[in-house]
């Protein structure tokens, strides 16, 4: 299974799936069907399955395929040239697969452009909200356009070691804290830049400041998309702020500059060579730092609930989802696969809880908050108390639901504060800068 960690840079052996995925999705229209012409059948049938993974192990398909009488194609593809893909045949009104990604970034796009069925219709979703509290990051305007199947948030991690060879007793709670405990461990030698910030202009920075604004106490845009950050007072404005005096002040690497949150992760903090991640993401105690041909901080790593502005705050959703394109040509049967796919026998089964055989990846944790207890209480998945207390409040990154821009937003979010960090431009340009295009985007939408 792949992450969103690695969007860009996903390579593997489905390239040519890839390229006639995308021939079709292109074609005309003869060779697609629209939703007026879709079959209600739910046996029988293939679908086509596109997202940015790995297949689950063959046992799963094919006991799905045993137990429905539906048979799954599987294409794989990067994640941004998904998008891509998913957008092309949504604007051509032609057939691109009957189950895809629906990425959190993306809701209010595909939700607003009626790109994807409503899900409500299909399943059963008073059961899925009482179980699946990221739910809520694929909900707009009442109707579901997707469904997570894993559960990602971002998470402050801290390597414990440094911490008490720092003299720290007690995890900090708060931003200035948590400030000051990190200029402690670099005071005493124990590591020369102790904090790990990704500042290379890529959706990671813009990630890692949502979550630094949520700690400060406020919100990136309300519910029109206006800006919420141009204040100085403002804890939008307060984070950017703080993450630049970080590497100004050297608490952070200056090679960060061209650093990526991946390559953070494995660089830095699975190296034992920063102290902390303020916006990590979570799972990544089994998935890397827990893995011994890969890092070097073993058993050190913990979950930290991300220090506020006077006290531990929420975490900050960013889960994959899967939903169905409006052009499918077996919705009926997608909603087989998707009900199987998220639901508590299946997520166990690719978490290791039912066999090692049946597992799905290193990195995948359950969307079922009911799972993610299971693989706490057998101590299968590492500091998985904390994981799953964070899960039960993860809030999504827009309250209201991502904007139909975000990809220009975000863009714009990792350009300037990337432009700030080199000091090229001041935080208060950086800030006008995001904040004129937000208020551009508004406006026009």
């Amino acid at each position: 299974m792949t992450t969103r960690r690695s969007r860009a840079i996903w390579q593997g052996a489905t390239g040519l799936t890839a390229v006639a995925l995308l021939t079709t999705a292109c074609s005309s229209g003869s060779g697609g069907t629209t939703a007026t012409g879709a079959s209600t059948a739910t046996s029988g049938v293939t679908i086509t399955v596109a997202l940015p993974t790995d297949p689950p192990p063959a046992a799963d398909l094919d006991q799905f395929t045993k137990d429905t009488g539906i048979k799954v194609t599987w294409a794989s593809s990067d994640w941004d040239s998904l998008q891509t893909k998913i957008s092309a045949a949504a604007t051509a009104n032609t057939y691109f697969a009957d189950v895809t990604n629906v990425d959190w970034s993306r809701v209010g796009q595909l939700g607003k452009l009626s790109w994807f069925l409503p899900l409500e219709g299909y399943l059963d979703a008073g059961s899925l909200k009482s179980d699946m509290p990221q739910l809520g990051s694929f909900t707009l305007g009442g109707h579901i356009v997707g469904v997570p199947y894993d559960s990602s948030y971002m998470v402050t991690t801290v390597n414990t070691e440094l911490f008490a060879k720092a003299g720290i007793t007690t995890m900090p709670t708060t931003i200035e804290q948590y400030t000051s405990d990190l200029q402690q461990i670099k005071d005493k030698g124990l590591v020369e830049h102790p904090l790990n910030i990704p500042f290379a202009a890529a959706e990671g920075l813009s990630t890692y400041w949502y979550e630094t604004t949520h700690a400060f106490g406020g919100t990136v845009l309300d519910a029109k998309g206006k800006p919420q950050f141009t204040d100085a007072g403002s804890p939008g404005y307060k984070a950017a702020q703080w993450m630049v005096d970080a590497l100004k002040n050297g608490l952070v690497p200056p090679g960060n500059i061209n650093v990526n949150d991946s390559q953070g992760e494995q660089t830095l903090m699975a190296q034992g060579q920063a102290a902390s991640t303020l916006s990590d993401y979570s799972g990544l105690i089994n998935s890397l730092y827990n893995v011994t041909d890969s890092s070097k901080v073993v058993n050190k790593i913990q979950y930290l609930a991300t220090p506020g502005a006077s006290g531990p705050t929420t975490n900050l959703s960013n889960p994959d989802g899967m939903g169905i394109p409006k052009q499918a040509k077996y919705p009926q049967a997608a909603a087989k696969f998707i009900e199987w796919f998220v639901s508590a026998s299946t997520q166990e089964d690719f978490s290791g809880l039912n066999g090692q055989d049946k597992v799905w990846g290193s990195s995948f944790v359950p969307s079922r908050l009911s799972v993610v207890e299971k693989l706490a209480q057998s101590g299968s998945l590492a500091d998985g108390e904390h994981l799953a207390a964070m899960l039960k409040t993860a809030s999504p990154v827009f309250p209201d639901g991502a904007p139909t821009w975000y990809p220009t937003f975000s863009n714009a979010v990792y350009t300037n504060l990337h432009a700030a960090a080199t000091g090229s431009m001041s935080v208060a340009d950086a800030i006008a800068a995001i904040a004129a295009v937000a208020d551009q985007q508004a406006g026009n939408s």
